[in-house]
């Protein structure tokens, strides 16, 4: 790399690739520059080790959405073993082309614009790059992926100015463009299964054969005597398979056991607000238990335990990993109260009383982001305001 740095540097033959190389040096080593002016304070957790951290803390999700995907397969065939090796192989090789094509799009613009721009390429879009395949449906189209994923690199997070400028999460308004876009393939019964043999492994699904997910199968019921879940074979939804996550849905939100250990590890070593995550949490269940008190079979979802909505859909998922987005999310700390709140509050909402969309945990917080400067505004004004009142009454 030393040998190689001077062809990338000013006047060099390859300087128009300047921020490509820099990005790969800064990837594989830790940059040893320092700042020459200004005071200023440095500890070891710079972005970089940040983002590595929440990858870390998504991988049991990709695992399980790996094995989940296998396994959902294989019910869909008409299976009755499930050897884990292969299941395994089947969810590595149905993902992987999804997660090639989100960081080769992704990552390719932000090398396009860092080096237009001659900055340093941000490491932001590698918890970014993974988290769009872990928020889709398995079936998923990978042009679509491509498509979406340039929109929101673009429009919501360079036009803005990079890493830590954007208003929006841009994992989310991807999986918003996909799902207003092409709604046939973000929704219904035919995306979230597994429909082919890869590479020779796995089946093909009967013809006909449909695997809505239980907030999908919810929409459509009406709701006299309460709801009734069942897997893609016919078999009773319990909360516990819900809470493994060995229901239908997208690749990496079915688990809430594995969102439990991911967050164990963001808030261990600091990388997410506690804040925001109990009381996303918090807002959740305080609106479960009021939709579950006033349930009516109007709004069949109302029927749903507190312990259900948490663990249905993608509402862990958001708590955890969208939510607790620091560049997104309120940054006072009675705001992240606030702010998480809210997004629990209107995911309930939405997944319950609008019919036309069974998941609402992803308009929710993409609501909230637009709401979390005022609500840090209005935190900070009404700080400045009770410190005023209080020189007053000193002076007087």
């Amino acid at each position: 790399m030393d040998k190689a740095k001077p062809h990338f540097e000013p006047g060099g033959r390859l300087s128009a690739l300047h921020s490509v190389f820099e990005g790969f040096e800064s990837f594989l080593f830790t940059p040893n520059t320092t700042s020459t002016s200004g005071v200023h304070i440095h500890d070891r957790m710079d972005s970089k080790r940040t983002m590595i951290i929440v990858v870390a803390a998504l991988m049991p999700c990709l695992l399980m959405g790996m094995y989940n995907t296998g396994y959902q397969h294989w019910l869909a065939c008409g299976e009755k073993s499930f050897p884990f090796w292969t299941l395994m192989l089947y969810g590595f090789l149905a993902v992987l082309p999804r997660i090639v094509v989100t960081y080769v799009v992704g990552l390719g613009i932000e090398f396009i614009v860092a080096q237009w721009r001659k900055e340093e390429i941000q490491e932001g879009f590698l918890v970014t790059g993974i988290l769009i395949p872990l928020i889709c449906p398995v079936e998923t189209p990978l042009w679509m992926l491509a498509v979406a994923t340039a929109f929101s690199v673009i429009f919501v997070k360079e036009v803005f100015g990079g890493t830590g400028y954007n208003i929006f999460n841009v994992a989310l308004v991807t999986r918003a463009f996909l799902f207003f876009a092409y709604p046939a393939k973000m929704s219904g019964d035919k995306v979230f299964v597994a429909n082919d043999p890869i590479l020779g492994i796995g089946g093909t699904v009967p013809d006909g054969f449909t695997a809505a997910t239980p907030l999908g199968q919810i929409a459509t019921q009406s709701g006299e005597g309460g709801v009734h879940l069942t897997n893609i074979v016919g078999d009773p939804i319990t909360t516990w398979d819900a809470f493994l996550g060995l229901i239908p849905g997208s690749f990496g939100e079915t688990s809430t056991l594995c969102i439990l250990i991911g967050a164990l590890i963001l808030l261990a070593t600091g990388i997410a607000s506690w804040r925001i995550m109990l009381w996303v949490f918090a807002g959740g269940a305080v609106m479960s238990l009021i939709a579950n008190g006033f349930a009516t079979p109007t709004y069949p979802a109302s029927y749903l335990s507190p312990a259900d909505q948490l663990c249905l859909g993608g509402f862990a998922f958001a708590a955890v990993f969208m939510a607790t987005d620091p560049v997104t999310a309120a940054r006072t700390n009675i705001g992240k109260y606030i702010y998480g709140f809210m997004v629990g509050v209107i995911a309930v909402i939405i997944r319950t009383y609008n019919n036309g969309y069974p998941e609402g945990a992803m308009l929710a917080v993409l609501l909230m982001n637009a709401l979390a400067p005022l609500i840090d505004y209005c935190v900070v004004q009404a700080n400045i305001n009770r410190r005023m009142r209080r020189i007053k009454v000193k002076t007087n």
